[in-house]
């Protein structure tokens, strides 16, 4: 179990957008995801989100994240932690990061487990996510695909 974590976490590091290089890390973006059941071909889960600015102070947001593809298992609830950077013309405004993202994901976990999400979008497409650990979780479970996230 742990080369499959290893071998998809490396998969989707693949994945990751050209312009990460070109943009600015303005915070952290920290959600709880709610225990679920994936219904083999996808699943849909309500978070709530704190983004920790690195100008000080934070947001909260809450949202929904759904995964197209093989997602088989349960989980108990899960800890998600993304950067999040912008491009360097960007200008940050309170409650920016509200839309839809989208991109790829992989987790698996026997008791103990993880997985990471690359995801781009918000307003104006203006913001990517980017793990910078892999997620934390506990259950028994197997997810791979296409991942969206909606912030309000």
């Amino acid at each position: 179990m742990r080369t499959i974590i290893i071998a998809l976490t490396a998969l989707l590091l693949s994945f990751t957008p050209a312009y990460a290089d070109a943009s600015v890390k303005i915070g952290r973006l920290s959600c709880e995801v709610e225990a679920g059941i994936g219904l083999i071909l996808g699943s849909s889960k309500s978070m709530t989100c704190s983004f920790y600015k690195n100008s000080g102070g934070s947001e909260t947001y809450t949202g929904r994240i759904t995964k197209v593809g093989l997602d088989i298992g349960v989980t108990q609830k899960t800890r998600i932690e993304w950067l999040v950077f912008t491009g360097g013309t960007h200008v940050y405004h309170k409650g920016a990061l509200s839309g839809t993202y989208v991109g790829a994901s992989a987790e698996a976990s026997v008791g103990l487990g993880g997985g990471a999400n690359w995801l781009v979008g918000g307003s104006r497409d203006s913001f990517m996510l980017q793990p910078w650990s892999v997620q934390g979780q506990v259950g028994l479970n197997l997810a791979v695909g296409l991942a969206g996230l909606t912030l309000d």
